[in-house]
């Protein structure tokens, strides 16, 4: 798998964009796991994670855990997860490409770690490919509550397109999870935010929200520049339910409908094919800080 040899959706879409250095975005990630990176990895609770179905559909999901549930060690390329994601554990009985972001709500950190990943058992063993940082932008506070009981998950529950009470939820949303994969070049999941509003339904099937002004790598949009398959996870913080859906993402870069979105460099149209929704998936909940000073206004988008 090519991962350091220059992604040409991410050259392309960073050209695009004035971006003009040469070994940006995945080419200058690293395959190891820096100290700083393991003791952060060793602290974390929440894990999102994408995957690449073998129907070409890509998913994101979520699993969580105590301090200590993710364990490595500086210079391995060697992440283990005591713990299974329940929509996408299925695709890990082989090695299987992945995308991890561990974030960190209550102090805006976040690392990312790409590569191929198998079950064993009931954890997840990722062979790490890339590994790197991101800026703390859009992130909002959030601190877990310890005293609330996990719920018991419910039965997954599918559907074509978004049910009004889904829809509400999204447009409150202020944090969701993409997943994108691009063959030959490996899969990726990353955060993205913005006070609520910055996702617009635009219907039962359709999402439509800005990309802000970010580090440049262009990671996601690069890999939608060669496959439109995605998937998102928008997490009902304070219950622990979680909602995912895959489609089809389209990066618009007329800078004539992002002019009319503070903040815009580029929107994105998202075509939902499929939804699922798991009540109390997660076991953890979360109570709201803040929302990042960095947010934009929120702006009637453009469809």
């Amino acid at each position: 798998m090519a991962y350091h040899s220059g992604h040409p959706g991410e050259i392309a879409v960073q050209r695009r964009n004035g971006v003009t250095r040469d070994g940006w975005g995945s080419a200058g990630t690293r395959a190891a796991i820096p100290e700083v990176a393991a003791g952060f990895l060793r602290r974390q609770r929440l894990i999102a994670v994408g995957t690449a179905a073998d129907d070409g559909t890509v998913w994101a999901d979520a699993v969580t855990g105590p301090a200590g549930f993710v364990t490595t060690g500086p210079g391995d390329r060697r992440i283990v997860i005591d713990a299974l994601p329940r929509l996408v554990s299925v695709h890990y009985e082989d090695e299987h490409d992945i995308g991890l972001i561990a974030i960190e709500p209550p102090t805006r950190r976040r690392m990312r770690a790409n590569g191929v990943a198998r079950r064993d058992g009931d954890r997840l063993v990722v062979r790490t490919e890339q590994v790197y940082s991101n800026c703390p932008k859009y992130i909002q506070t959030r601190h877990i509550v310890e005293d609330v009981p996990p719920r018991v998950p419910g039965e997954p529950v599918t559907g074509r397109s978004l049910t009004t009470a889904q829809r509400e939820a999204v447009a409150r949303a202020d944090t969701f999870f993409i997943a994108t994969h691009a063959p030959g070049h490996g899969t990726d999941v990353s955060h993205r935010g913005g006070n609520p509003g910055f996702v617009q339904v635009t219907g039962t099937d359709r999402l439509t929200w800005p990309e802000y002004v970010g580090n440049g790598m262009y990671m996601t949009l690069g890999n939608l520049e060669l496959n439109p398959a995605a998937g998102l996870l928008f997490i009902d913080w304070e219950r622990g339910d979680t909602l995912h859906l895959t489609g089809r993402a389209r990066v618009d870069f007329d800078p004539g409908r992002a002019a009319s979105v503070p903040g815009a460099r580029q929107m994105v149209d998202f075509e939902i094919d499929r939804v699922v929704s798991i009540p109390g998936a997660l076991a953890l909940h979360w109570r709201f800080g803040e929302y990042h000073r960095f947010n934009p206004p929120v702006a009637e988008l453009t469809p």
